[in-house]
Formats: C-alpha cells, structure tokens, sequence
C-alpha cells in the first residue's frame, strides 16, 4: 500500500534574515490522505495557539488572528496525534523546506531535538522543484499552478492549511498523471462490485433497447478546452480534433 500525506502549514511569520522559522511557530496544520493514488476521506486540521504574537503580514496572507488562537491547543499538546497521522507515509509539500523547517522547529520546542521529521517520514516530494522541473522560468505557485491546470479555485480567498492541501492533492495527482477519486464507503464500493459482476452473468441484454445519452454543446465545449490544456501542456494531444 502506498500511503502519502499531502501537508500545509500557516505559521506566524518568517525571519526575512536568518533561519526563517526559529522563534515563529505553526498557527495551523492541514493534510489529507492520498492512499494508492486515491484520495482518501481522512484528514488532519488544527489550529493551534503559538508562544509569540502573529506578525500583520502573516494575517494578511491567513487572515488568522491571536484573539481566534487563545483557545486553541499548542503544538506540544497535538504532537503525538500529529506524528500518529503522518508516520511513515510520503509528504507531498509545495516549497516543502519551509514547512518542514517549521515542523521540525516545533518538535524541537518540545523534546528538545530528540524528534525529527525525517525519522517519521522519510520520503518528501516537493512539488515546487517538481513543477519548476516541468515550468522553468515560469511562475510556479499554488495559485499560479492551479489555475494552470484549471483547479478551481474559488472557495479560496485566503490561504488556510487544509484548503490549500486538497488543491495541492488535487494538483499532484494531475501533474504527476494521475486521477482524483475520493473513496466509496464499504457498502458502496459492494454494492457497485456485485452489481457489475451480476451484469457481466447476464450478458448482453439483446431484447432492451439502448438509452444513449449524448454530450451537450456545452459538455463538448469543456471536453475541447480541458483537450486544449493538455495540449498546451504537453505539446500534443491525440484526441484534440480541430
């Protein structure tokens, strides 16, 4: 089984000189669980209370205040069920070296450095190197990547760990050629295999006549533009007709 975690973190600033984590500290953590290439129903989300003021710059990017936070957790209360979550999986990050430097400052904060994230999660794949592999000399941000794609992104008026976590799911698994499918519930999933399998033991129904249901002219329209996209993004596609 191949299990990845897709993480964000909003913090309460960065050193513009220096390290840019040390003396900040993570305001919120969002991830969702992507399982075989299928995203999962399971999900991490906090927020938590840091030891220092928010800078202003910080809340003008999260919109998330120290008034909201006072009654929230600090990190060191959440760690264990935060390295329960990720243990062991892949971390999918955008910029990955500024959220880990986060992470790892906090353990720090609280086992005095006998906790780092790379012993619970070897593997990062960082989706900024991997989209200015494919995008040099372009702009390579989560807004810029997604609209690229043409993930909507509508619901997003700020930036908040959770959300942009399902984007980036959602951009990883199109960038890397993969499909988003959020998984059935146990009697779902059943209920879809008996029934195909049912099906198949009859055959074909040769006595009934087929319902056909066409694509409209703006379920057309789409199809082109995301063939467009596809072409634009890998220099042809196969089953764009023009």
């Amino acid at each position: 089984m191949e299990r990845q975690i897709v993480l964000d973190t909003e913090t309460t600033g960065m050193n513009r000189v220096g390290v840019r984590h040390e003396g900040h500290g993570i305001v919120e953590i969002g991830a969702v669980e992507i399982v075989n290439r299928r995203l999962t129903t399971r999900y991490f989300h906090l927020y938590l209370r840091p030891n220092r003021p928010i800078d202003p710059a910080a809340i003008a990017v999260h919109g998330i205040t120290d008034a909201f936070l006072s009654d929230k957790p600090p990190f060191a209360e959440v760690v264990d069920e935060f390295c329960e979550f990720i243990r062991g999986a892949a971390l999918i990050i955008h910029n990955a070296p500024f959220d880990t430097g986060f992470i790892d400052y906090e353990f720090s904060q609280c086992s005095g450095g006998k906790l780092q994230l790379a012993q619970l999660c070897p593997t990062v794949i960082d989706t900024l190197a991997l989209a200015r592999q494919r995008f040099p000399g372009k702009r390579n941000s989560l807004e810029a990547l997604c609209s690229r794609y043409q993930i909507d992104l509508q619901r997003r008026s700020l930036h908040g760990a959770l959300l942009d976590a399902q984007l980036l799911a959602e951009l990883y698994l199109v960038m890397t050629g993969g499909q988003t499918t959020l998984c059935f519930d146990n009697g779902r999933e059943s209920q879809l295999t008996s029934s195909s399998a049912a099906a198949d033991a009859r055959g074909p129904q040769r006595d009934q006549a087929l319902h056909i249901l066409r694509a409209t002219a703006v379920e057309l329209q789409a199809h082109r533009d995301r063939l467009t996209v596809v072409q634009q993004q890998g220099g042809h596609c196969l089953w764009l007709i023009k």
